[in-house]
């Protein structure tokens, strides 16, 4: 009889598996091979789910150091994915990720800050300038009227520098005008601005040389009525798309909006024009001024946990700072009376308080795009309205 170690044994072990394995491989290494696949990937056979039922971890009995690395690493997957079955204990809290390894859900916008800020609030400024020109013209102001004019004429003309910077090439905005698509903000503001810049320039054109009165009369009528659409389409270009803080805004942006660019043509023409002919002026402003800081609130209100880009870091402290110029230019505007001085700090700092405003905002939508957190929970707030039957929309829906 061979030893347990002698050449017998191999002969009777090759012998008897050589059909099987084909090159000398032990009788025990495919069934050892197969428990390392399992203690790696965590899958267990079905004696080992039996011993997970009873309570047992399933891995090292009989052992005397206890259970294997494998089995241990084995466990604790198991545990956190499972949570806790067969008396496992969870080794790690069950994952709750908001996206994939923290990566952004949407692409932020490419768009550059000084550019698209500068076409928000030029643009803003040069509308509402225009509704406070025909304003002037009709009561007879003419001084309030011809710097409104120029103020349209110039803001207008900044603004759409401004886009087509961005854009990188002046003939990418000729093209958008190859089509009207009512349905698309960009198509319908690239029309409003090409409206609007002729209609303005050819008022401050009149009003400057003093030629053509009549001319001038109909084109400070046409920018007037088209001026609040170049105010507020802004607002529905940057709500029509996919950035939370953006978005989920959509119905106090455009009033938002309207009221900051009040605020400024007011507080410039607070600016430029004497005191004796600012009243139309100042009523604007503290009209534009009262609307932003109320639609701001309510904003602010409504969207709950999707505003902290607009009340936190960098575009927090530029709303900040906005919502302080507009409450002291507001101030100033009502209790300036006549001095000079108070009448032009009041219409300086509502002037950059729009400024401010706009960049906040642009600001505040970017940072809400790159965090995860600002889709997901929209998102998850809805599907559970949806589930509870609830009527009333989440906040920021």
């Amino acid at each position: 009889m061979s030893g347990a170690g002698g050449p017998g044994a191999g002969e009777h072990g090759a012998g008897q598996h050589g059909a099987a394995g084909g090159n000398g491989v032990a009788a025990g290494a495919v069934p050892a091979l197969a428990a390392r696949v399992r203690e790696r990937f965590g899958v267990h056979g079905r004696g080992q789910h039996e011993r997970d039922r009873q309570g047992g971890d399933g891995h090292g009995e009989g052992q005397a150091g206890g259970p294997p690395d494998g089995a241990s690493r084995g466990g604790g997957r198991r545990g956190g994915r499972g949570g806790g079955r067969g008396g496992e204990q969870l080794v790690v809290p069950r994952a709750r990720p908001d996206s994939y390894y923290g990566k952004p859900i949407i692409k932020e916008p490419v768009w550059g800050t000084r550019d698209v800020g500068g076409y928000l609030f030029f643009g803003g400024l040069a509308g509402a300038s225009a509704v406070l020109a025909g304003f002037a013209q009709a009561v007879g102001n003419h001084k309030q009227a011809k710097v409104s004019k120029i103020a349209a004429a110039g803001a207008i003309g900044l603004s759409g520098g401004a886009l087509v910077a961005d854009l990188g090439r002046p003939e990418r905005f000729l093209n958008m005008l190859r089509v009207f698509k009512p349905t698309s903000p960009m198509s319908v503001g690239s029309w409003l601005l090409s409206a609007f810049g002729g209609a303005s320039a050819a008022a401050a054109a009149c009003a400057v040389t003093g030629r053509l009165p009549k001319v001038g009369a109909a084109a400070t009528a046409g920018a007037a009525l088209v001026g609040p659409a170049v105010c507020t389409y802004t607002a529905a270009l940057i709500c029509d798309t996919a950035v939370p803080a953006w978005h989920d805004a959509h119905r106090e942006m455009p009033y938002l909006f309207a009221g900051s660019a009040a605020s400024a043509a007011g507080g410039l023409g607070m600016l430029v024009v004497p005191p004796e002919d600012a009243g139309q002026a100042i009523r604007f402003a503290v009209l534009g001024a009262a609307t932003e800081m109320t639609a701001k609130s309510l904003l602010l209100k409504r969207l709950g946990d999707i505003a902290e880009p607009y009340q936190t870091g960098r575009p927090g402290t530029l709303m900040e700072v906005a919502e302080v110029l507009t409450a002291a230019g507001l101030a100033g505007a009502v209790l300036a009376g006549g001095s000079r001085t108070a009448i032009k700090l009041a219409g300086a700092a509502l002037l950059a308080s729009s400024a401010l405003t706009r960049l906040g905002i642009f600001e505040a939508g970017r940072v809400s795009a790159r965090d995860p957190k600002y889709t997901v929970r929209p998102q998850r707030e809805r599907l559970a309205a949806k589930a509870a039957g609830s009527v009333t929309d989440p906040p920021g829906s």
